[in-house]
């Protein structure tokens, strides 16, 4: 039987080491020592998730349900805790808050502050140690004695390395074996990390692949025969919302495949309507017809997963992309170019900006399909806004941030008097210098706290990059900053030379219409 408190020492001994090499043997010692039936739970508690998803617990039900004092000894093991979520997720109908904070309350009392604080972290998607599902997988691997892109396919096609990871620790290869790349099994995506510029691209890959980035809704979409059906990122299946890409695959020649693209609804003159829009046209489950109509989805792939009875995961993008133009019609490929040149491919970003898109994928010629992978082969250089926004208040971080304030929240001036309108929270984007000035900063303008956040004097000015706003009814505003990170602190400019919101909405307005040469 393991016991709450060592998950909850693991995942602080991985929050406060930087080195991933030292966060994967932290990991791989706990799970090697874990029972047969807490790998399952373990596993996904270390990647920042619950087997139940939140259950409806938020801040307000934990602080309701901690008024005790913390247990002085730790006594809970990792299959009580999950008992006890399964109960709590398991209750509905009138009372249901009541009873809900009840047993939280109870389970909390049993709690130390150790295990307690590890339990708000979890339960509130706030386990920010570093222990991502790309870290697990080189855990389980090593746990495992197993190659990590082994445990890394198998997890692609598991839908997650807490459902492969019983097998790879009780079972070893055998257990992987089961796991094969099939049509119908959707898979997790792979992912881009961020570049600053097409020159930065460049240096880190050379001769590279350079495609539109587009804002609209990744789709994997799978044939085998006539039966084709699309399934979102998150691995959901909507097929019955888009029959234009049903259309378009089922008309391929291969029997069998498995695809990776983006839909996306646009204009008649082939700009991109707002993200919003491809999103409400992509759910949509009645009237689809009339929808098609109005507001037609176009598709673009740029990955072919599965040829036939080929899979294709392992091989290099250059043949993937080869594969991919055998596959399908030019209509439905993303726009694409190889080049080593930089002014070309300078030529070919400023062009896809110019037709409203995000900006360009940039991707090494020779790499694998990493799935569920943020991966340094595919790069993303997209456009960056900065906006020069007030400090309204600051939360309280945690693992290596821990006694430091670190998630801002970020306003624009209402422009007609001396009000604020939040457009949302970052955390990103801090050195750590910069988090110790900040603290002390804030903590010197506090005009009252909570337990998760100290307010302040609207003083201080921040310049905040970001990538594109949308539309958000959270906000009074309307609006909401997209991959927002700070870029630093203005002490050139005082609270009357932040933004305005009428400058933010008309960003907003410039996005959405903005339409190509």
């Amino acid at each position: 039987m393991t016991r709450l408190s060592e998950v909850a020492a693991t995942s602080g001994r991985v929050a406060e080491t930087p080195s991933r090499n030292a966060k994967i043997a932290a990991l791989a010692d706990t799970l090697r020592r874990l029972e047969p039936g807490e790998i399952a739970i373990a596993v996904a508690w270390l990647s920042g998730e619950t087997r139940q998803g939140r259950s409806g617990i938020g801040y307000a039900l934990l602080t309701d349900a901690s008024r005790s004092h913390p247990a002085a000894r730790a006594s809970l093991s990792i299959d009580d805790v999950d008992a006890a979520l399964d109960a709590i997720a398991a209750i509905s109908g009138a009372g249901s808050k009541a009873r809900r904070t009840a047993m939280l309350a109870e389970l909390l009392a049993r709690a130390t502050a150790e295990e307690r604080d590890f339990l708000f972290r979890l339960l509130t998607g706030e386990l920010r140690q570093g222990a991502l599902e790309s870290l697990m997988i080189d855990a389980v691997a090593a746990a495992a004695a197993l190659p990590p892109a082994a445990v890394r396919e198998a997890a692609m096609v598991a839908h997650g390395i807490a459902s492969v990871a019983h097998a790879a620790l009780t079972e070893g290869a055998a257990g992987l074996a089961r796991y094969a790349l099939a049509p119908m099994q959707p898979v997790a995506p792979m992912l881009a990390q961020p570049a600053n510029d097409i020159a930065e691209a460049l240096a880190a890959m050379g001769t590279a692949a350079f495609e539109w980035k587009l804002d609209g809704a990744r789709v994997q979409v799978h044939k085998a025969g006539d039966d084709v059906r699309i399934f979102t990122r998150n691995r959901n299946d909507v097929t019955a919302s888009a029959p234009e890409i049903v259309e378009a695959v089922r008309a391929s020649r291969a029997h069998a495949l498995i695809l990776d693209g983006e839909a996306i609804a646009l204009r008649p003159d082939g700009a991109p309507l707002p993200f919003q829009d491809t999103m409400r046209r992509f759910g949509r489950t009645l009237d689809v017809e009339a929808m098609r109509a109005t507001m037609p989805l176009s598709v673009f792939f740029f990955d072919c997963l599965r040829l036939n009875e080929e899979a294709l995961t392992t091989r290099p993008a250059s043949e993937r992309i080869d594969a991919l133009s055998r596959a399908l019609p030019v209509e439905v490929l993303m726009p694409r170019i190889v080049t080593d040149n930089l002014e070309t491919a300078e030529a070919f970003y400023d062009d896809a900006l110019a037709r409203g898109h995000e900006g360009v994928m940039a991707k090494a010629l020779s790499a694998p399909y990493e799935a569920g992978r943020r991966a340094p082969s595919w790069l993303k250089v997209k456009r960056l806004h900065t906006l020069d926004l007030v400090v309204l208040a600051a939360e309280w971080g945690h693992g290596r941030r821990s006694g430091f304030l670190s998630n801002l929240h970020l306003a624009a001036r209402d422009g007609h008097g001396d009000g604020f309108v939040m457009l949302g929270k970052t955390f990103k984007g801090m050195t750590d210098e910069l988090l110790a000035w900040q603290t002390q900063a804030l903590l010197a303008l506090e005009t009252h706290r909570d337990r998760w956040a100290v307010y302040v004097r609207p003083e201080l000015v921040v310049e905040v990059a970001f990538n594109d706003l949308q539309a958000s009814p959270r906000y009074p505003g309307g609006l909401a900053l997209r991959f927002a990170r700070i870029k630093r602190y203005r002490s050139d400019k005082t609270v009357a030379d932040a933004d305005t919101i009428d400058t933010v909405r008309a960003i907003y307005e410039g996005q959405v219409a903005r339409t190509p040469n």
